[in-house]
Order: C-alpha cells, then structure tokens, then sequence
C-alpha cells in the first residue's frame, strides 16, 4: 500500500504545478455553467411544474457539475499511459515489482483529484454566493450531505475504473484515438453530463439509471440537491458498490489478456 500511495503522492504533487490550465478551465467552466442555467431558464419560464427537477435543485446540479468536471468527466484520461501502450514504453512497467492495474488506478486518481482540487473551491464559492435559485445551496439536511460524500467517493472509483478499461482496450487496437471517443461520448451522454438523467422519459429514464455510467455524477448530485432520497439514495448507492466491483474485476481481467500478448520490439 505504501508503494502505491507514493505513486498517488509523486502524480498529485506534479499536476498541481499546472494552474495555469486550472486557470483557464476555471473560467471554461463558469462560461459553461452559466450558459446552461440561462438556457434551462428560458424553458422553465414556460411551465416550471413540467420538469422533473426543481429549478433550485438543477442550479445545485449544474455548479457541482462544472466544478467537479476533472473528477468525473471521461476525456480527462492520461495521455502518458496511451503513448506508453502504443510506443512499446509499458514494457518498463511490467519491470516494476507492482500490480500493473493497481498503479495505474493509483496514477489516475491521483491526476483528478488534483485537477479538480484547483478549480473546484473558486467555482462553489462564486456559486454560493449567486442569488436563488441560479446558484449552489447546502442540504437541508446533514445526513444528506454525508450521504453526498459517500457518493461522491463511491462515483469517483466507478469512474476510474471504467477509465481504467479504456486503458486495457487499447492493447488490442492500433490507435487509442477512436475507442477514446466513443468510450468518453457514450459515457457522458449516459451519466448526466450533457443532460440530468431525469429530464428523458421515464421508461428509458429508469432503464438508463441501472447502467454503470449513471453511478457516475447523475447519482451524487441528484442527492445533493435533493432530486433523490431516502430508499431511492441508498439503493442508488449500493449499485454504485456493484458497478464499481464489477468493472474493476472487468478491467483486471482485459488488463491481464491484452499483457499476455504484449509485444515489444526493439531494445
């Protein structure tokens, strides 16, 4: 574990040093953000009682969104261990006295987290501060909000393990560019990225809310603004606890398949 954690050290520490990126997505994300609240605006002017989301509780979800986007969106992947598949540079890996998977894991969580720990706190704090219902609001309860971070933890390892298959299928491609587009555009669409999974239908709703992607951030937002509750959030979260087992046991044995076939030439 010690092993590991260094890894995790050595990654967070490097990333921290790129603010000025952090900088620039800080501002991408308040454009963005603001963008969607006036647009979902304009349509809940019409008839705000047809919308499965209170207008407060989609603010709350939209800003938790945008200031989280490096801890749960797909396309931030690490380059490094692409070109380290592809170029023949994953042989120095398998040199380590290390689980391969385990490190990788470690790398990437550690890469989110840092990235996200430099845009997240300025994001929440102009949101707090931006008048109801456009802005961020706490929980009306505290078990609420400590159901939020269970959630929010448990989303993070489904992400990063899902994350972590994309890594495995390029052993088996030429190319990790088309894999890493479709693997990134399905999974956005189906966690809630570009629209909250509760404003589809209700059949394809409830059909959507059992795939993996939706234990991504559909789950830990929509507990935080208060879309969902009670038995609803627990059994949200136990599934978040089976798709996390599920696609790292997946991600192990791909990763382990596509290792055995390594060829490296050269050297």
């Amino acid at each position: 574990m010690k092993k590991y954690m260094s890894f995790f050290k050595i990654r967070f520490i490097n990333n921290l040093q790129y603010r000025a990126a952090a900088y620039a997505g800080m501002a991408t994300q308040f454009f963005w953000g603001f963008m969607e609240i006036l647009i979902f605006a304009a349509f809940y002017k019409s008839n705000a009682d047809s919308f499965p989301m209170k207008f407060q509780e989609l603010s709350s979800y939209i800003w938790l969104q945008q200031s989280s986007i490096a801890l749960f969106f797909i396309w931030f992947l690490d380059n490094e261990l692409f070109t380290m598949i592809e170029s023949g540079g994953v042989a120095y890996e398998l040199c380590r006295p290390l689980d391969i998977y385990n490190m990788w894991y470690t790398k990437n969580m550690a890469i989110r987290v840092s990235r996200t720990l430099l845009r997240c706190v300025p994001i929440l704090f102009v949101a707090a501060l931006l008048p109801k219902p456009y802005g961020i609001i706490m929980p009306s309860d505290f078990s609420i909000f400590i159901l939020f971070i269970i959630s929010m933890f448990l989303a993070f390892l489904v992400t990063v393990s899902f994350c972590m298959i994309i890594y495995a299928i390029t052993f088996f491609t030429l190319s990790s560019t088309g894999i890493r587009l479709v693997m990134a555009l399905t999974a956005e669409f189906f966690a809630g990225a570009v629209i909250p999974l509760p404003f589809f239908p209700e059949k394809l709703f409830k059909a959507m809310s059992l795939l993996p992607w939706a234990s991504m951030q559909n789950v830990p937002f929509r507990i935080y603004s208060g879309n969902i509750n009670g038995n609803d959030a627990i059994f949200a979260m136990l599934l978040q606890i089976f798709w996390f087992v599920v696609l790292t046991i997946f991600g192990k044995f791909l990763l382990n398949k596509g290792l055995k076939k390594v060829v490296v030439q050269g050297g």
